[in-house]
């Protein structure tokens, strides 16, 4: 008969693994129940379909990740996202500019953000979740000035009369619908750009371990002799960095400066960040697991879409989804004296 000594070992290594892989066994678990029910899930076309509609919210959630790893919390990479694929759409289509001039202007106003965001916190001590979510009300608003709140589309009429002569081009658009190999769309290899960039930055250089230093102690970081001021102002700005892109791909795959493009963005974002903590036991803000945790709703959205299940139920699942990862993450670690 199993003594005590051994349920205990037993209870110990199921409680490790459900902290560990639970996540990703239960993300194994429903692409087999969607794949039984709908066979066409696991078409390739439908799975990179998946992938590209979580592109942009992984983007912003690793932007989110990047300020938790710091130590803080980024909640305006969702004003910053819609307030960047309306400056696109201002650019090409009231300004007649380039590709180019679009994208210079777009990773700057990014940049800016960033800054003024680590102003606020960092040098003006402001709370980071009331320092960012004023500027997410600050962007959400600015971007409705140039055009009285309207939606920005080519032959609109102006604020002046005037009518707007510039347009789309090819070469925009192409960022956000183009597919390589009419497979690969480009919003999904920018996503595995940009998170293998800051995965192989976090996980394997001195410049990410120092972050997560500065996450975890400020105050010892600094007395061992980082840069801690400095750290934090670059975790904003690469957080803004990255939704600027994100907007730039938000534009280009709907066509126009919608102004309510962004709604919903920063829940999901911030939820892809949570959930990720869940990912691999790591029980911390990572890379790897706010990708995972973006494509685990996504792949739960698409399922249920695909079996025709009403779409007021998406919302409900993605607080279920996060409540069970975050009750993995802290409900089932050990306790700590």
């Amino acid at each position: 008969m199993p003594s005590p000594a051994h349920f205990a070992t037993v209870t110990l290594s199921l409680r490790r693994l459900a902290i560990d892989y639970g996540l990703l066994i239960l993300l194994a678990g429903v692409v087999a129940v969607f794949a039984v029910a709908e066979p066409a899930f696991l078409r390739v076309s439908n799975l990179f379909s998946i992938l590209q509609a979580v592109a942009i919210v992984a983007l912003l959630g690793l932007g989110v990740t990047v300020t938790m790893i710091a130590g803080g919390f980024d909640l305006s990479v969702g004003g910053l996202a819609a307030f960047v694929q309306m400056a696109a759409a201002y650019s090409l289509v009231v300004l007649d500019g380039s590709t180019g001039s679009t994208l210079l202007l777009c990773l700057g106003l990014g940049i800016l953000v960033g800054l003024g965001n680590a102003v606020l916190i960092v040098r003006l001590g402001i709370p980071d979740l009331l320092a960012t979510l004023g500027m997410l009300f600050l962007l959400a608003g600015l971007q409705l000035v140039p055009t009285g709140g309207r939606s920005i589309a080519p032959g609109m009429i102006l604020i002046d009369g005037s009518v707007a002569q510039g347009t789309f081009n090819d070469a925009f658009l192409a960022l956000g619908r183009h597919r390589f190999w009419d497979i690969l769309p480009v919003p999904v290899l920018v996503l595995a750009v940009v998170a293998a960039a800051l995965w192989l930055v976090m996980e394997w250089t001195r410049f990410g371990r120092v972050f997560y230093a500065v996450g975890g102690n400020e105050l010892a970081a600094r007395l061992a002799g980082a840069p801690t001021q400095l750290y934090r102002v670059s975790a904003y700005v690469i957080s803004a960095l990255v939704a600027s892109i994100g907007g730039i791909l938000l534009a280009a795959r709907i066509g126009r400066g919608d102004v309510s493009a962004g709604n919903g963005l920063m829940l999901d974002a911030v939820a892809a960040a949570l959930i990720g903590h869940a990912v691999l036991g790591a029980n911390r803000p990572n890379i790897l697991g706010t990708v995972v945790g973006a494509v685990f709703v996504g792949v739960l959205l698409n399922g249920l879409t695909m079996l025709n299940a009403p779409y007021y139920l998406q919302d409900l699942i993605k607080g279920a989804v996060l409540i069970g990862a975050l009750t993995v993450t802290y409900g089932l670690a050990p306790r700590r004296a």
